[in-house]
This record gives structure tokens, sequence and C-alpha cells, in this order.
């Protein structure tokens, strides 16, 4: 696994997987604008779809996806210095209040006006204003680990932060440190 800079201030990454021809970030784009994908993703989770966010129309579930895409992907790639990305990030488990080290986060676009974005972002958080993005998925349950898609994204988040640790990465220092040892 290597890692991509997606903002040339060092404090946004994104995990390229060694199976993968890209980062995670920009994969994830990809799948949530191929309308071929959506299609297919929203037939096999029909059921949640209608359960939980009252949606029965596959091209509605999938408009809906491309457009709440596009605003995360603006959010994402049009990060201002002087943006905050904690507040873009929040921690994985809603009851978590207090940083932890390597905390997994998630990203997800707020102020949306039909309904709750289902479209998740993962990270892991080096220290504050520094993640890497992990991968993300199209969540529609209430809990991660109702999901086969979900809990292939947690244990995802759990290999890079494995992978951090093993290698001594902690905060943005070692990351630096890590980084420049690779060139």
């Amino acid at each position: 696994m290597t890692y991509d800079s997606i903002t040339e201030d060092g404090r946004l990454w994104a995990v390229k997987y060694d199976d993968c021809l890209d980062n995670a970030l920009y994969m994830l784009f990809e799948q949530w604008n191929d309308v071929a994908w959506l299609y297919q993703f929203f037939k096999e989770n029909m059921a949640d779809l209608m359960s939980y966010f009252k949606i029965t129309d596959v091209n509605e579930a999938i408009y809906d996806t491309i457009e709440d895409s596009e605003r995360l992907q603006c959010l994402i790639m049009d990060i201002s210095p002087e943006a905050d990305l904690d507040k873009l990030f929040r921690p994985l488990e809603n009851s978590r209040f207090a940083d932890m080290l390597l905390g997994k986060e998630k990203a997800r676009l707020k102020d949306v006006s039909k309904h709750a974005s289902w479209l998740r972002i993962y990270a892991i958080k080096l220290e504050p204003g520094i993640y890497v993005i992990t991968g993300g998925a199209i969540k529609l349950t209430r809990t991660m680990q109702e999901r086969e898609h979900t809990l292939r994204e947690l244990a995802k988040m759990e290999k890079v932060r494995s992978h951090l640790l093993t290698n001594n990465i902690v905060d943005k220092d070692s990351f630096d440190d890590y980084m420049s040892e690779l060139i």
C-alpha cells in the first residue's frame, strides 16, 4: 500500500492499495458516478433503500448519488489552505467525543435538501487537520456491521491503521518521515 497526496499542503492523503490502479478517493468518485454500477448496487440493496430512506425508484437513487457525489467531490477537492478538515471529518463512532491515536473518521454531506446523504468517505486521522482516506461507501443501514460492503470498509480502515502503527506512524511528522524514506 502507498499513499497519494490529495492536497498540496499535505493535509489530505488517500491510500492506494496494492491491487488497485488508483487511490481510494479517486476510485470512490469514479464508482459513485458510474450509472451502471449504481444501478446494480441499488437493485441489490433495494430493501435497505426502501426501509431506511423510503425510496422505491432506482433512478431517483442514482440521480441523488451522482448529485451528492459531485457536491462531496467539490468539498474534498477544493479544500483551501484555511479550510478546517476537522469540520468535514467526524469520529466514525457517533458516541466518541475525544480524539484517539489514529482515530477512524467519516465525512459526509450535511444540509442535503431531500434526505440524509448515504455517501461516506472513511479516513484515519493522523492528527488534527491531517487525514488519510481509506475508502468509502454508500451506507443505507443504521450501522456498518449490517452489510458486507460496509464491513469491508471497516476492515480496510483497520488494515490501514495497522499498517501505520506497524511502521511507527502516529502523527504527521512520522508520516512525513515515512514518505520521505520512500523517495
